[in-house]
C-alpha cells in the first residue's frame, strides 16, 4: 500500500532510477533498440518475397496503422506511470503486473541468445580480413567455426565461440552497470552515428559492384498482384511488430526515464520513420551485394538471396570472397552487426534490470550483477557448444513468434479493452505531444494493430502446426519451444504475486504524472529531469 510519506519520496525515487539527460538521447536509445540485426538481415528478404517494391505499400500502411499507435501505447503506459514495465502494469491496475513481468521473462530469454549471434558477428568481423572461410563459406561456419554436429543438446564447448561470447557479455555489463545516461545513453550517443556512418560506406561500396543494379531491379520491381494476398499483408505487420521494439518492454522501460515534459508524440514519429529508413536502406545494400554475386555465379537473384544467419554467415562471406575491396565490405557488414546488436541487446537486458531495481529496491551496480551474470553463464553454457545453433533457431523461433506477438497482443488487449485506459492515456500524450493523439489513434490501438498482430499469429501457428519447424526432433521443439512460451507467462504472474519494496506507489500513476502539474514534492529539485547515479548502493 501506499503512504503519504511513499508520495513525497517518489520524485527521489525517480531520480535514483536515473533517467535521460535529453529527448535526443532518448531518440537516439530507442532508435539503438529499434535497428538491430532484424533490420540488416530480415527486411530485405521479406520485401523480395512478398512483392518486391509493392512490399513498400503494406509496409507503410502498417507502420502507420498499427506500428506507430502501438510504439505511442507503450510510450504513454511508461512515461506517465514512471516504471518499469511490471510497475507501470501494476500501476495502470494491480492485477495486470503479471504482463509486465511476462516481457521481462521474453526479454531474459532473447538476451541470452541474442548475446552470442553478436559474439558471430564480432568474430566474423576478424575473419573478414583474411577470408579465413575460404571456398566454403556454409561449410566453414557450421563446421570449423560453429562445430555443429547431430541435432542433439551437447556440453562440448567451442572455445572460438565461447571467448567473443564472454568479451559480449563483458561489454555489456559494463554498460548496464555505468547506469541510465552514463551507459546506455552516452553508448547511443556514440554507436549509433558510427553505424549509420558505417552502414552508408557499406552501401556505397555494395552499390559500385558489377551487378548490384540486377539486385536492386530484383528488390524493388513490384509484384502488384501480391497486395492481394493476406501472407503479404501479414508479413508486413509482422515486421513492423518485430523491428520497432514493441509491446514486450522496452519502450515502457526507456518511456519512464523521459523528463515529464518531452514530446512524447514527435518522438515516437521520428523513431518509427528512422527504423524504416534504416531497413529500407539496408534493403538497397543488401540486395546490391547479392546482385553482384548472382551476376558473378550467372544466376538469378532468387537462387542467392537469403535471409537471417544464412544471409549473414554464408551469402556475404561469399559475396567478399568475390568483390573488389572484399575485406573493407566484411568488415563494415559484420562490424555494422555488432554494434546494432549490441544497442539492442543493451536495451533488452534494461527490462529486466529495470524491473529488478523497481521491485527490491536495488542499486544499479547490484541489479546488473543480479541479472547480468545468471544471463551471461546461461549464454555461455547453451550458445557455446557445439549444438548453440541448433539451441538458439528454436528458442528465437518460438518466443518471437509466440512469445512476443502473444503479449503484445494480450496487453493491447487489456489496456484498451479491459481497463479502458486509452482515453487517459492519449490525454497524457497529448499535454506535450504533436500531432495530438485522439480517436483515431484509440480505433488503431484497440482495433487494427490487434486484428494485424492476431492474423500474424494465427498464420504463424497455422505453419508450425501444419509440419515441425525445421524437421526438429519433436522433443527439442517440446522442451526448447512450446514448453518455453507456455511458462513464461506462469512464471510471470507468480513472480507479481511477490511484495513490492516498501514504500512503492501502486495506486495509479504517481505524483506529478501529469506533465502539466507540478510534482508533489518541495523544492527546485522535485522538478528536473531524473539523473542517473550509475553507482552502487
Amino acid at each position: 500500500m501506499s503512504t503519504p510519506a511513499g508520495q513525497a519520496a517518489q520524485p527521489d525515487q525517480e531520480r535514483r532510477r536515473g533517467g535521460f539527460s535529453s529527448r535526443r538521447v532518448f531518440i537516439l536509445a530507442a532508435i539503438g533498440s529499434a535497428v538491430g540485426l532484424g533490420n540488416i538481415w530480415r527486411f530485405p528478404y521479406v520485401a523480395y518475397e512478398n512483392g518486391g517494391g509493392a512490399f513498400l505499400l503494406p509496409y507503410l500502411i502498417a507502420l502507420l496503422t498499427a506500428g506507430i499507435p502501438f510504439l505511442l501505447l507503450d510510450y504513454a503506459i511508461g512515461h506517465r506511470h514512471r516504471g518499469s514495465a511490471p510497475l507501470s502494469f501494476a500501476r495502470l491496475r494491480r492485477g495486470t503486473e503479471g504482463l509486465g513481468w511476462w516481457q521481462v521473462g521474453i526479454c531474459f530469454v532473447i538476451a541470452v541468445y541474442y548475446a552470442a549471434v553478436i559474439a558471430w558477428a564480432l568474430r566474423y568481423t576478424f575473419f573478414s580480413l583474411d577470408e579465413a572461410w575460404g571456398a566454403d563459406p556454409e561449410g566453414f561456419f557450421f563446421g570449423e567455426f560453429l562445430q555443429a554436429g547431430d541435432v542433439r543438446v551437447t556440453a562440448d564447448v567451442v572455445p572460438g565461440v565461447l571467448v567473443p561470447l564472454a568479451l559480449v557479455w563483458l561489454a555489456v555489463l559494463v554498460i548496464m552497470a555505468l547506469g541510465v545516461q552514463r551507459g546506455i545513453g552516452a553508448t547511443s550517443l556514440v554507436f549509433i552515428p558510427v553505424l549509420v556512418l558505417a552502414f552508408a560506406a557499406l552501401v556505397v561500396q555494395a552499390l559500385l559492384l558489377p551487378g548490384a543494379a540486377t539486385g536492386l531491379d530484383a528488390l524493388f520491381t513490384p509484384d502488384w498482384s501480391a497486395l492481394t494476398s493476406a501472407p503479404v499483408w501479414a508479413a508486413a505487420f509482422g515486421q513492423i511488430f518485430f523491428s520497432l521494439s514493441i509491446g514486450f518492454g522496452i519502450m515502457i522501460t526507456y518511456s519512464s526515464y523521459v523528463g515529464r515534459r518531452e514530446d512524447m508524440v514527435g518522438s515516437g514519429l521520428v523513431v518509427g520513420f528512422a527504423n524504416s529508413g534504416f531497413e529500407l536502406l539496408a534493403g538497397i545494400g543488401v540486395f546490391a551485394a547479392l546482385g553482384f554475386m548472382a551476376q558473378a555465379g550467372g544466376v538469378p537473384v532468387g537462387e542467392v538471396a537469403s535471409d537471417g544467419i544464412g544471409l549473414a554467415f554464408i551469402a556475404f562471406p561469399a559475396i567478399i570472397s568475390e568483390a573488389p575491396a572484399g575485406a573493407l565490405l566484411g568488415v563494415l557488414f559484420f562490424g555494422c552487426l555488432v554494434i546494432a546488436g549490441i544497442t539492442s541487446l543493451v536495451s533488452v537486458i534494461e527490462v529486466v534490470i529495470s524491473a529488478v531495481r523497481d521491485k527490491l529496491d536495488t542499486g544499479r551496480l547490484t541489479a546488473t550483477l543480479l541479472v547480468g551474470v545468471p544471463a551471461a553463464v546461461l549464454s555461455l553454457v547453451l550458445f557455446s557448444t557445439t549444438s548453440g545453433i541448433y539451441v538458439l533457431d528454436v528458442v528465437d523461433h518460438f518466443v518471437n513468434q509466440y512469445g512476443i506477438l502473444v503479449v503484445a497482443l494480450v496487453s493491447m488487449l487489456v489496456v484498451a479493452w479491459a481497463l479502458r485506459a486509452l482515453p487517459a492515456l492519449g490525454a497524457h500524450l497529448n499535454v506535450h505531444g504533436r500531432p495530438r493523439v485522439g480517436t483515431g489513434w484509440r480505433l488503431l490501438t484497440s482495433v487494427v494493430a490487434p486484428v494485424g498482430l492476431a492474423v500474424v499469429l494465427v498464420l504463424a501457428l497455422r505453419d508450425d502446426l501444419a509440419a515441425r519447424y525445421e524437421d526438429y526432433p519433436s522433443w527439442l521443439l517440446l522442451v526448447l519451444g512450446w514448453a518455453l512460451v507456455v511458462a513464461l507467462p506462469i512464471i510471470g504472474f507468480l513472480v507479481a504475486r511477490l511484495p513490492w519494496r516498501a514504500g512503492t506507489h501502486l495506486d495509479g500513476p504517481p505524483p506529478g504524472s501529469d506533465p502539466a502539474e507540478p510534482l508533489h514534492a518541495p523544492g527546485p529539485a522535485a522538478h528536473s529531469r531524473p539523473q542517473d547515479d550509475g553507482g552502487p548502493r
